[in-house]
């Protein structure tokens, strides 16, 4: 595999190549009312001071020796990491070294675009909302997304430089990408693999339950089943629903009980097939759920019947 050290060379090269670098400028301010791309690498920088804008600021950083002040915090940055900077937070980059260049893509864009776009989709303001609620600014990139990430702005600015047919419709098309790549970055780094794990257990475990009501569902049963432990198939139900296990197979054979007999069959045939093993647990977890007794939910929907069959006849 090519290592990052060998991936920065590379676009190194093609960024000079292709002339895509922009002179930095002290400018805190929008031109543009959507957004705006820059790549910046400098060598040396005049001081910058703490200041604020009234966008959101993406700084995507390839190379370099420096740290990043955000409010009274100083964070240290790695290659390949993504910042976020809200709108109204002071902040400022700190050089601490110019041994290597100091290489990064800046990306701006305006709260109203953000607002246009959430109005399609609110996955595409995830990472602001995260930043902003949680007070967390920094993702970090593996090679894979490293590649990929810096592949969309090279991509961008490419378009920008450009002057072919359809080209703003296809910057919107890349920057629309580019933010929702951004947004699934930070979502996955934030939703836990283990999280995420539990989740699929979880949809394995109803979608089972539900196609095997009238079997033996005990906790030790399934964990057999799923090679798990019968403690963390309890910890995964009340943690995605609220309920236990339990209650959560009791509801689904009552419903289908009622439903059952509703259609006209007996409380002792619709009992047995839907997974109770004797009529007083039935009795009692039918009580509980509906209020009334399976015998007198039985005789209220014959009641209803009649009444039904007697009105049609009248009319």
């Amino acid at each position: 595999m090519i290592c990052i050290a060998i991936l920065i060379a590379i676009q190194r090269e093609i960024f000079m190549r292709k002339r895509l670098q922009t002179a930095f400028q002290p400018r805190q301010y929008m031109l543009s009312k959507d957004f705006e791309l820059y790549y910046y690498e400098d060598r040396a920088l005049p001081k910058v001071d703490l200041h604020i804008h009234n966008y959101y600021e993406f700084c995507f950083f390839l190379e370099g020796d420096i740290e990043m002040q955000v409010g009274e915090e100083l964070y240290s940055i790695l290659t390949g990491d993504i910042m976020l900077i809200p709108p109204h937070l002071s902040h400022r980059s700190i050089i601490k070294s110019y041994d290597k260049p100091y290489r990064r893509f800046v990306f701006w864009i305006s709260q109203e675009y953000c607002n246009h776009l959430l109005q399609s989709s609110p996955d595409y303001a995830y990472i602001m909302q995260y930043t902003e609620t949680q007070k967390c600014y920094i993702f970090h990139t593996d090679q894979m997304q490293f590649h990929s990430v810096q592949s969309k702005f090279l991509r961008i600015l490419e378009e920008m430089h450009a002057n072919k047919f359809g080209r703003d419709a296809q910057i919107s098309i890349c920057i629309n990408d580019l933010i929702l790549s951004l947004n699934r970055l930070a979502y996955e780094q934030n939703t836990p693999k283990r999280k995420h794990s539990e989740y699929v257990l979880y949809q394995q475990l109803t979608e089972y339950i539900e196609n095997h009501l009238d079997e033996d569902l005990s906790l030790d049963t399934l964990a057999k089943k799923f090679f798990v432990s019968k403690y963390h198939i309890a910890h995964v139900f009340k943690e995605n629903i609220g309920l236990s296990i339990h209650q959560y197979i009791t509801k689904k054979r009552l419903d289908l009980c009622q439903e059952a007999i509703s259609g006209g069959m007996s409380i002792t045939d619709a009992y047995h097939q839907y997974g109770f093993g004797d009529y007083s647990s039935f009795y009692r977890a039918f009580k509980k759920e509906y209020g009334i007794s399976p015998k007198d939910y039985r005789d209220m929907q014959i009641d209803l019947g009649s009444e039904n069959a007697y009105t049609e006849q009248r009319e």
